[in-house]
């Protein structure tokens, strides 16, 4: 057996121990249920320890997310339903099945073939008829990730914008109708046309081969950064900032944003650009 399947075979021991007579009353408690949170919280954890490159915390929180697979394929055998042998197979036969390029004598010029080739074998394989291409996005992702999946599915078969500059048109145009509903004070209205003016705005990520749910989360980063270098500087100053004015804490955001781009400058490496 290699060291791998070793692990593997460790790994799944452990869990069927912390489920018996004997193990973790904790362990025993849980349900798939009960398991949802953990398996949401893990992801973002991995998603944590990618952005900052290190390599010691991605191991442990891909054991952490590693877990969560082996907790429930254990509450399942425990029902005999299905096992962790059974994931593992099915997804081994899915990736040979969706790849006819790699694994078969199937031809594709590039990655969106691919991707193409992708949806046609998708909805070859389930059995009742006609599937929507939006069907089997995950209820639960987060609403722009949600909108990414939904905007890139309908784009593989063909409805998808020209250019770059059409989705900005779209963008003003979505702007110019959130201006009218504010205008008319319709909060329904309003509600809908902000959502629109998101959605054309996820369009637009997309379209330049970006991901708006990471977009965002970016500018979240910077802005919680900036705000913290206001809250220093003011309490720096003896006051509170409940005490400050606006336009106080607007001279205090931008001499916080104007040092933190001349840190940026000053890096090696670093190329100007008319974005900062």
């Amino acid at each position: 057996m290699s060291e791998t399947a070793q692990a593997v075979e460790t790994l799944l021991g452990l869990m069927e121990r912390l489920r018996g007579p004997d193990g973790c009353p904790w362990d025993r408690e849980q349900t798939l249920l009960t398991l949802r949170q953990y398996l949401i919280e893990e992801a973002y954890e991995v998603i944590d320890a990618i952005e900052a490159e290190d390599p010691a915390r991605h191991v442990e929180e891909l054991g952490d997310l590693l877990l969560q697979v082996v907790f429930q394929a254990q509450l399942a055998k425990e029902k005999n339903q299905f096992e962790f042998k059974d994931v593992a197979e099915a997804i081994s036969a899915k990736l040979i099945r969706r790849h006819p390029h790699v694994f078969a004598d199937v031809q594709v010029a590039d990655s969106n073939e691919v991707l193409k080739n992708w949806e046609q074998i998708k909805a070859g394989e389930k059995k009742s008829g006609p599937r929507s291409v939006v069907e089997g996005v995950p209820r639960h992702l987060p609403a722009l990730q949600k909108a990414h999946q939904v905007q890139s599915r309908v784009a593989r078969v063909g409805f998808d914008w020209n250019a770059a500059e059409d989705v900005v048109d779209k963008i003003a145009e979505e702007l110019d109708e959130v201006r009218e509903a504010l205008a008319e004070g319709d909060p329904d209205k309003i509600r809908e046309e902000i959502g629109d003016l998101l959605f054309a705005v996820v369009n637009l990520s997309r379209f330049q081969k970006m991901n708006a749910e990471e977009l965002l989360g970016e500018t979240i980063k910077k802005f919680t950064r900036r705000f913290q270098v206001v809250e220093a500087r003011v309490h720096a100053s003896g006051k509170k900032l409940q005490e400050c004015s606006l336009a106080e804490l607007e001279a205090h955001w931008t001499e916080a944003k104007r040092e933190e781009q001349s840190r940026q400058i000053s890096k090696p490496g670093f190329k100007a650009s008319s974005t900062r």
